[in-house]
């Protein structure tokens, strides 16, 4: 413990080093986040306080910050593609849109060298033609699932789409289980279809246990892990995001991990801290990516 402390303070001196960052490029300069064999990338939510939103800044802002993959939040694609404003108006475009939109933001992303790995887009409230029209998306754009909160009902309503698109329904927690009577498994049992979006952060939050213990567990059922440092359920304050290398989610004991292991987990920064003034998003998500580049490839 007292050597993946050191780590982590190691990790956090490399990536505020200064004020310029860098990041790994692969070919002609595209960026590569793929460090020790663990792919590491980020949910677009995290540049939600950047002044624009648009997909193509998006995009600029995953290239900046030297990310290779992404899970990509919907509004943005779907404005791109034209969605419309009236409300009443939505089910209607959703259900007879073209794909043609989708795959331009396939080859846009391609090109800057930015995986679409997973997509934030659909709800088990959404009529059977809008779920359908979800999971097309999804395969348009390359994704393997498309997110959704950990629900049963959620889980049993979206599954037969999921089955029938041969896509996966990848599952978030939140502070789910904080609750003694939760179960990962129970909602996992229900279908193959069916993986997790393992929020670490959130995980060690609510129940102060070490998320190691569930990605071993579970690994064969995680698609993706969400990192992000907290305190733990006991400390004061209690379950608060913090600044990479403040907290104490244990990031390098899980990066290190699936290293290890050679698990097909994608590790994607979720930015919840509080950017500090003179800096933005973009710059705070690299400092992330240095810091998970620093614990899996030092001095690379």
């Amino acid at each position: 413990m007292r050597f993946l402390k050191q780590i982590t303070k190691t990790a956090m001196s490399v990536a505020i080093i200064a004020g310029s960052m860098h990041f790994t490029a692969g070919a002609a300069g595209k960026p590569d986040s793929k460090f020790g064999g663990v792919q590491i990338g980020a949910i677009t939510y995290s540049f939600r306080s950047m002044p624009d939103q648009s997909l193509a800044a998006t995009l600029d802002y995953a290239v900046r910050a030297g990310l290779g993959s992404v899970e990509l939040m919907g509004g943005p694609v779907e404005q791109y593609a034209g969605i419309p404003d009236d409300r009443d108006a939505v089910r209607r475009w959703r259900t007879t849109v073209s794909m043609n939109k989708f795959k331009e933001i396939r080859k846009m992303f391609k090109d800057r060298g930015v995986k679409i790995d997973i997509l934030k887009l659909g709800d088990a409230g959404w009529s059977d033609e809008e779920i359908d029209y979800a999971f097309k998306v999804c395969k348009t754009l390359g994704a393997k699932g498309i997110t959704t909160e950990i629900d049963e009902k959620a889980a049993v309503r979206l599954l037969p789409f999921a089955e029938k698109h041969k896509l996966y329904v990848i599952l978030h927690n939140h502070g789910q289980p904080g609750n003694p009577d939760f179960s990962f498994e129970k909602v996992l049992s229900l279908g193959g279809w069916l993986m997790l979006n393992f929020d670490a952060g959130h995980y060690f939050g609510a129940t102060g246990k070490n998320p190691c213990d569930v990605v071993r567990r579970l690994h064969s059922r995680i698609a993706s892990i969400h990192l992000k440092d907290k305190t733990g359920k006991d400390a004061t304050p209690a379950d608060t995001n913090r600044p990479w290398g403040e907290g104490q989610t244990p990031i390098a004991e899980i990066l290190q991990l699936i290293q290890k292991e050679k698990w097909p987990i994608t590790c994607d920064i979720e930015l919840e801290y509080d950017v500090p003034a003179g800096s933005d998003a973009v710059a705070e998500v690299r400092k992330c990516v240095e810091y998970c580049r620093e614990i899996l490839a030092p001095g690379k």
